[in-house]
């Protein structure tokens, strides 16, 4: 056993109990794969290896379930999970030290009798609203590869392709020339190895020369921008081709497509108070909008995807990495998840929405910009 550490050397090295570790056996999340001839778990070199990713990802904040979904993505490496935790731990720290900073200003001025403004106290947190939902994306936010067909297809023969609001590199084509664009640090810091290279700027102002790209795309960011109209005449300066996937809120009774807004979250409507109309965003870009259907066990876990799997939104993962239910605040969340999960209980939400058991696919106000 002289390759192997014991579970309580391991549990004295790695800072946890030893009940810790026995949990994250039993749920299979890290299996010692020796045992010692008295028959206490021993763990190997590849296991030690695991249960640092694990302990990293946990020091981090991420859910046991999420963090399961990371270390068993056959895609992503020990290298590439390196390289992912010293992103996030680097701006872990960038972020802690900009409140350190923040605070011993505002600690000076008190000291000299200088009230703060509200704007400077609201500053101390820093927090952009990617980086307060981006570190559960690489969870439950993945592909999903009807959708990129669609939007691969729509890039026609496109050989460098810019994508705008980029994130953590979902829907990027493989086969092309890409280039990204992420504003969010921590968004940046989850792009994977080997992606695309991403430059830290915003869609309504990109550095880049006119018609510099074949093609410009964005995928389900348009909503994040400051300035939506200006960033999609951004994307048409500097391209000669645009496809965006975005959401459709002037429709009459658009509200009422998804069941999670209609019965549920009505304070959705106000997230889009000042959306511009699908006419104007497609103006914007001189083109023409397609709808997308949203397959009924689409990959990726935005807002609208599991319109037929109902439980998902009870879960606090899925809702962390759609923006939508830190916008709408605590209080809405909680109130609609409590009436959602009542209803699920009761056979009440099956009642009212038995239509939907049938249909593979649904039409819920999502489309395709292209021009």
């Amino acid at each position: 056993m002289e390759e192997h550490l014991t579970v309580g050397r391991v549990a004295e090295l790695a800072g946890v109990s030893v009940r810790t570790l026995h949990h994250y056996d039993e749920i299979g999340l890290v299996q010692p794969s020796a045992r010692t001839a008295a028959g206490y778990r021993a763990y190997s070199a590849s296991d030690v290896e695991r249960l640092r990713e694990v302990l990293a990802y946990r020091r981090l904040g991420f859910a046991l379930r999420d963090i399961a979904d990371l270390v068993d993505d056959p895609a992503t490496d020990a290298v590439a999970h390196l390289h992912r935790l010293r992103g996030l731990l680097l701006e872990q720290r960038d972020r802690a030290a900009a409140m350190v900073t923040a605070i011993d200003t505002e600690l000076k001025a008190r000291a000299m009798g200088i009230e703060t403004t509200s704007e400077e106290r609201l500053r101390v947190l820093g927090a952009q609203l990617y980086d307060a939902i981006g570190s559960a994306y690489p969870a439950t936010r993945r592909t999903e590869p009807r959708i990129a067909a669609r939007v691969w297809a729509a890039l026609g023969d496109a050989r460098t392709v810019l994508n705008v609001g980029a994130g953590t590199g979902s829907y990027e084509p493989p086969d092309r020339d890409v280039t990204a664009v992420e504003p969010s640090a921590v968004m940046r810091a989850q792009r994977p190895v080997g992606a695309a290279p991403c430059v830290a700027a915003s869609a309504e102002s990109l550095p880049f020369e006119d018609q510099s790209f074949d093609a410009a795309m964005a995928f389900s960011t348009v909503h994040h921008w400051q300035d939506p109209i200006a960033g999609l005449r951004e994307m048409r300066r500097v391209a000669r081709r645009v496809v965006v996937f975005t959401y459709d809120a002037s429709t009459t009774g658009w509200l009422q497509r998804f069941w999670l807004t209609r019965d549920y979250l009505p304070e959705f409507a106000g997230l889009l108070t000042d959306w511009p109309s699908l006419a104007d965003l497609t103006r914007a870009i001189g083109g023409h909008a397609e709808p997308v259907l949203i397959p009924w066990d689409c990959a990726d876990g935005f807002f609208e995807a599991h319109w037929r799997r109902p439980e998902a939104y009870l879960e606090e993962d899925v809702r962390r990495a759609v923006s939508v239910w830190t916008r709408v605040g605590p209080q809405a969340e909680q109130r609609a998840v409590n009436g959602l999960r009542d209803d699920l209980s009761s056979g009440r939400w099956a009642e009212r929405n038995r239509d939907l058991v049938a249909l593979d696919a649904a039409e819920l106000g999502l489309r395709l910009l292209i021009a």
